[in-house]
């Protein structure tokens, strides 16, 4: 038996593994102060993959834990809520005629990144309130928030310098921040399934992604952002009729 005193080595795995998140926001916030926009973004990049690590590691390890969870929320924060507001503002818009517009459409989405991360804190101990049901997010996560928040600097480096539209962007930002603190159904492929048959089909798909994401990665992830916008009408009708069936399953369980 462990004394009490002593924690296993294996409940630290997470935690160091969010820990690591943090440093690769800070080291993007670094690469983006000192002009390189690029490696700030693969930063970030790299954030989104230790955010999805960190949590399938405490599953698999067994070591879930309250610290781990309050932990993930604060990186979450200031790798999704911060630092790409930090990074939008230093590449398009400071010292510009519109940085006062810049900076308050980042402050927009970082605080609705804070909203959003509160609301799923609540939603954890609260049995009224949830944001993660099992086939879909309720609104926008954080994760993919910052990587919508980013298209505006995947355009950028792709070349559309010419095509300045300072104020479009502004609006562009608050509205994906808005995203995240509303009821939208959006698609969780955490719980998403396809047909054994259709597994060779699914792993070259990913292959061909991850080339994608290596040779093309500023319009892959242009692709992407864009997919992942048209696809939050069909999740939000398709959660209306998944809820009316519900409905009328209930009901008939009543007659």
């Amino acid at each position: 038996m462990t004394p009490a005193s002593h924690v296993k080595l294996r409940h630290l795995v997470p935690s160091v593994v969010t820990a690591f998140a943090i440093c690769a926001g800070m080291s993007s916030i670094r690469m983006s102060l000192e002009g390189h926009v690029d490696l700030a973004l693969y930063f970030i990049l790299l954030a989104v993959f230790l955010d999805a690590a960190d949590g399938k590691l405490a599953r698999f390890l067994d070591s879930a834990s309250p610290f781990g969870a309050e932990l993930d929320t604060l990186a979450d924060f200031f790798n999704f809520g911060i630092v790409p507001g930090v990074l939008l503002y230093n590449t398009l818009y400071i010292g510009t005629a519109y940085a006062s517009l810049g900076f308050l459409a980042t402050l927009v989405l970082a605080v609705c990144c804070a909203l959003r991360l509160a609301r799923f804190n609540l939603s954890v101990k609260s049995t009224e309130v949830t944001l993660k049901k099992d086939d879909h997010f309720v609104g926008v996560p954080a994760p993919a928030l910052a990587c919508l928040a980013l298209m505006p600097i995947y355009m950028h480096l792709h070349g559309w310098q010419d095509t300045d539209l300072p104020i479009a962007r502004a609006a562009y930002i608050i509205g994906v921040g808005l995203l995240a603190v509303s009821t939208i159904p959006t698609l969780s492929i955490k719980h998403a399934s396809i047909r054994r048959a259709h597994l060779p089909f699914a792993l070259v798909a990913g292959m061909v992604l991850v080339m994608c994401l290596i040779v093309y990665p500023w319009p892959t992830l242009i692709v992407g952002d864009l997919v992942y916008l048209a696809s939050l009408p069909f999740s939000y009708l398709a959660h209306l009729k998944h809820t009316k069936t519900l409905q009328e399953e209930h009901a008939h369980s009543l007659d």
